[in-house]
């Protein structure tokens, strides 16, 4: 039975000591040389950080790899963190996390050294002499293995903190599901700040499969993207799904299909159907899955496998509950819904969270007391998401039941990016919505500024997934109460922009 992710790395460095395990555009490093370096970083690490969160300054390369593991091997639980991301935000969440250390980039040292605790280069940890204590082995499952930050309601970002136990429970089943082998290649394109890039990581450790980082400018250029492809012979793909739409949309796979692509996941938002098909007609013998699932339930609980095509318009469903999980559709009163009625989709099983960090309050909001069963502890998530029951007994997801929206593949709360609004001298009032048709974040505000500067302020804040697409200078409306008509000013933008 298997109590630490590091058992991962320790059978695979051991079986497949120098087989690739991750490459990024610098080079390759092998599962032996993976599990020296993050040891070296541990040593460097010291004997502090037992059940403690260790910060990354993250980007998408071997270097952060090596730190996040490393982490772990000092009986810590790393936090990635955008590199990119603005320097109040990260202050902000340093403040609350108080890490034990913040390990980062030589690159990235200015960005680092505001902060006023421990900080740690990782080339030069990584050069540190590995030593024999190993205190990850007096861990148990229920133990944090990483807490990922998410935009937040509230305006500050929540820490969601996962446990070892989710992580290796995820991971198993998601093996099993793709039916991955040591010589599948996995193609990376989520941050490790997304969570989504938890199923390349452990799914590589777990099978001793080869991770390829896809360089970003991939995404941006689509030729290259398959040319990477196609040249890597990556074998599975496991992306948000704006990067399957995007792909699609570029019309580059009737040109330059990937070829060796044979297992396909997407998750993070509805899956269009018209783009879906495009990636079934170039390539017909791929498995293809729609996944779903919030950060707080690790991942994923609902999956899909693809074996038709669907209409436009028609709903791709997110399917059923992964293994181990279990997903309700309930009412306001946590009742259930009948097949075929909307409900708020609630999650429980054995990938929850268990918590947020430092936010005791914001957790006992979040996670609740299952009412089938209150003779004991049983909790579920409430992710906020509406979906129904199909005829065909299979979940459709719907929409928020908030204004937490889902954009090019990130969970984002309005009220952070209202507050970031907010936070700019010359705004006077604002008012933030989502418009879905159009894939786009929208603000209107009242203010002396131009949306050109409006948007140059935010910069400083927000980091550039977050960012609104349209700023429009207007009056805001107010309702009888003094409140803004935030229903009545979305509604007349929706009908007249």
């Amino acid at each position: 039975m298997r109590r630490h992710v590091l058992e991962y790395l320790e059978n695979a460095a051991a079986v497949w000591s120098e087989a690739p395990a991750f490459s990024d555009e610098s080079g390759t490093l092998s599962y032996a040389g993976l599990r020296e370096r993050a040891r070296s970083v541990a040593a460097a690490l010291g004997g502090d950080c037992l059940r403690c969160p260790v910060a990354v300054l993250c980007r998408r390369d071997l270097l952060s790899l090596e730190a996040m593991f490393g982490a772990l091997y000092a009986g810590g639980f790393y936090v990635p963190l955008d590199a990119e991301m603005p320097p109040a935000r990260l202050s902000g969440i340093l403040e609350r996390l108080k890490p034990a250390a913040l390990l980062y980039a030589e690159r990235d040292a200015a960005l680092a050294e505001e902060y006023p605790g421990r900080r740690l280069p990782i080339e030069a940890a990584r050069e540190t002499p590995p030593e024999l204590a190993e205190p990850w082995r007096g861990l148990c499952d229920l133990d944090p293995a990483y807490v990922i930050f998410t935009s937040g309601s509230t305006g500050q970002p929540k820490g969601i903190v996962v446990a070892q136990r989710s992580v290796i429970d995820f991971t198993e089943w998601y093996a099993e599901l793709l039916g991955c082998q040591h010589t599948d290649v996995l193609g990376n394109q989520a941050p490790f700040f997304f969570d989504l890039s938890v199923k390349d990581l452990y799914l590589s450790l777990k099978c001793g499969a080869h991770c390829v980082l896809l360089p970003k400018k991939c995404f941006s250029f689509p030729l290259l993207l398959t040319r990477e492809l196609n040249a890597r012979g990556v074998t599975i793909l496991s992306w948000a799904t704006s990067a399957f739409h995007l792909v699609a949309a570029s019309g580059i796979l009737e040109k330059d299909p990937p070829r060796s692509v044979r297992r396909v996941t997407a998750g993070g938002e509805a899956m269009q159907a018209r783009l879906l098909r495009r990636w079934q007609t170039a390539l017909p013998e791929a498995r293809i899955f729609n996944l779903y699932g919030p950060t707080e339930a690790t991942v994923d609980c609902c999956y899909h496998e693809i074996t038709r095509a669907y209409a436009d318009g028609e709903p791709v469903p997110v399917g059923r509950a992964c293994a181990n999980m279990e997903v309700l559709l309930l009412d306001e009163g946590l009742d259930p819904v009948p097949r075929g009625e909307k409900g708020e989709l609630c999650v429980r099983g054995t990938g929850l969270a268990l918590g947020y960090y430092g936010d005791p309050e914001r957790s006992e909001r979040a996670f609740v007391q299952n009412p089938r069963t209150p003779a004991y502890r049983d909790l579920l998530y409430r992710t906020g998401d509406l979906a129904y029951e199909n005829e065909e007994g299979l979940l459709v997801f719907c929409a928020r039941a908030d204004d937490q929206i889902k954009h090019n593949g990130y969970r984002i709360e309005l009220g952070e990016i209202e507050r970031a609004v907010y936070g700019v001298a010359f705004v006077r009032e604002a008012v933030c919505f989502f418009d879905a048709a159009r894939d786009q974040i929208v603000c209107l505000y009242d203010g002396d500024g131009g949306p050109k500067e409006l948007i140059a302020a935010l910069r400083r804040s927000l980091p550039k997934y977050m960012l609104p697409n349209v700023c429009k200078q207007t009056a805001i409306a107010h309702m009888p109460n003094g409140k803004p008509d935030r229903r009545g000013m979305r509604e007349a933008y929706l009908h007249g922009a």
